[in-house]
């Protein structure tokens, strides 16, 4: 599974990461990636789909956002939304939702290590549907019990800090939880063309 790699993460407030500046998507309903070879093999042209989703980890004080590049390869962290209220919160995530032309929301569920949903997990599903509802858009979960830990791992490989980076934390565990899914969804798009076959 690939994480994020290569790009130089600042830890500033609402700054994103740098593989993520001046990135240019799609329109929503656009389809396809255009190829320059006449006769493209079915998979590569299949599997080059436009894909704009936004990664949310969840979490009492921060929400960590990721998106993903248009042909949804590799998750990124974009920034840290630091909670305030709902109203605010689902303004700034408007925002981001506007400038990227995201088309799904991938939020991350906090299950319990038996596999149950306790009360955090019901809080973030409380949250997201009302979310949904507001920006009008669908939203899968993904399993993220161990994203934080993952990315915690991957500050210390990096010989920072893990307590004071907490919003950089929150930004990796969002990519961690969307590049879940971008795997996943990779995965089903490529058994389809195998079973067509």
């Amino acid at each position: 599974m690939a994480f994020e790699q290569g790009h130089a993460h600042k830890d500033v407030k609402g700054q994103p990461d740098k593989g993520t500046q001046g990135l240019s998507l799609p329109h929503p309903l656009a389809t396809s990636v255009p190829v320059s070879s006449p006769t493209p093999p079915t998979e590569e042209k299949s599997l080059q789909q436009f894909v704009s989703a936004l990664g949310l980890d969840f979490g009492r004080k921060r929400i960590g956002v990721a998106g993903c590049d248009r042909t949804g390869l590799i998750a990124t962290g974009i920034t840290t939304i630091e909670r305030t209220s709902f109203d605010r919160d689902v303004e700034q995530i408007r925002q981001l939702v506007n400038q990227r032309q995201v088309q799904i929301l991938i939020v991350g569920l906090p299950y319990s290590m038996d596999g149950s949903l306790g009360f955090q997990a019901r809080q973030v599903q409380k949250f997201t549907t009302r979310l949904a509802k507001v920006l009008k858009l669908p939203v899968e979960y993904v399993d993220e019990r161990l994203t934080s830990f993952q990315a915690e791992q991957m500050l210390i490989a990096e010989n920072r800090s893990p307590s004071r980076h907490k919003q950089l934390i929150d930004r990796k565990a969002a990519s961690i939880i969307l590049q879940q899914w971008l795997d996943t969804r990779r995965s089903r798009l490529k058994s389809t063309l195998v079973s067509a076959d």
